[in-house]
């Protein structure tokens, strides 16, 4: 067993944007998890994810994504959308960043992802109660990487996203070799053909998933109702009580900590996930 705290952290530095409406006024704040949890090596690592809030802990962020995106020949100069309708998450472990992934959703000023797909998502706008959300400018250091602990990075944005943004449709762009790593291990479907994606002047896949579909695998013990089979990171995503405690506390505000018990989850290599303006 280990512990595992929820607290709510305000910005050290506030945003340069002004927030457009009281809807998006809890976004300034940051929540932080923390667990011991089964790394690569099947060795006990602390976890920490947390909802980036200041100057330091975006340039850290986008210093690892171009770190990472230079690593694939994709440039070295890329930014991460710093506006309210944005959330950058931070995943370290032992003390040190591996991994960085933003959450964005839609406003009128559009999504990171339209610079390449506007036709296609603007057709999922069209549908009546639809509500987008896009996850961009991803990162991962591969030498840390295991089920476990990606599980529990995806679940948590999952639940922020949930708590926040209420969107219905989850959209990624990815580069046509990590397409059947998003199918495979969180239920994403391809939507339409490849594209050029200008920011990192390679080809790209649009790639979709109905919130609603998160929490029917989530539901589904076997995981194999829709295509969902062993390589999915589902089966290690963080337990039910876990989450009910993280999605209390997102919702009410967040206390100064909160402790509650998790089992750490064994764990089994796998392929780096990547994406592209994402």
């Amino acid at each position: 067993m280990s512990r595992i705290f929820l607290c709510e952290r305000r910005p050290t530095n506030s945003s340069p944007f002004e927030m457009p409406d009281v809807s998006f006024a809890k976004l300034s704040q940051s929540f932080v998890y923390e667990t011991m949890i089964a790394g690569r090596d099947q060795q006990e690592h602390s976890l920490t994810i947390e909802v980036a809030c200041g100057e330091a802990e975006w340039a850290a962020a986008r210093s690892l994504l171009n770190k990472r995106y230079a690593w694939r020949g994709y440039g070295d100069a890329h930014n991460i959308p710093l506006t309210p309708t944005h959330s950058t998450f931070t995943a370290s472990i032992d003390g040190a960043l591996v991994g960085t992934l933003t959450l964005g959703v839609d406003s009128p000023a559009g999504l990171e992802i339209d610079e390449t797909f506007r036709n296609e998502l603007n057709t999922y706008r069209r549908v009546p109660g639809a509500k987008l959300c896009e996850l961009t400018k991803f990162a991962f250091e591969t030498n840390v990487q295991s089920k476990a602990i990606l599980a529990a990075f995806f679940h948590f944005i999952f639940i922020y996203g949930e708590c926040r943004y209420n969107c219905t449709n989850l959209f990624i762009e990815v580069h046509p070799r990590h397409r059947r790593f998003y199918e495979a291990m969180l239920g994403f479907n391809r939507v339409g053909g490849l594209k050029e994606n200008a920011d990192v002047k390679a080809p790209s896949q649009l790639m979709q998933l109905e919130v609603a579909q998160i929490r029917a695998h989530l539901e589904d013990s076997s995981f194999s109702a829709d295509g969902i089979g062993e390589r999915s990171l589902y089966p290690f995503f963080l337990s039910n009580g876990v989450e009910n405690d993280i999605r209390q506390r997102m919702e009410l505000g967040g206390p100064k900590a909160a402790i509650v018990a998790h089992c750490v989850v064994p764990v089994t290599e796998q392929s780096e996930p990547s994406s592209l303006a994402a």
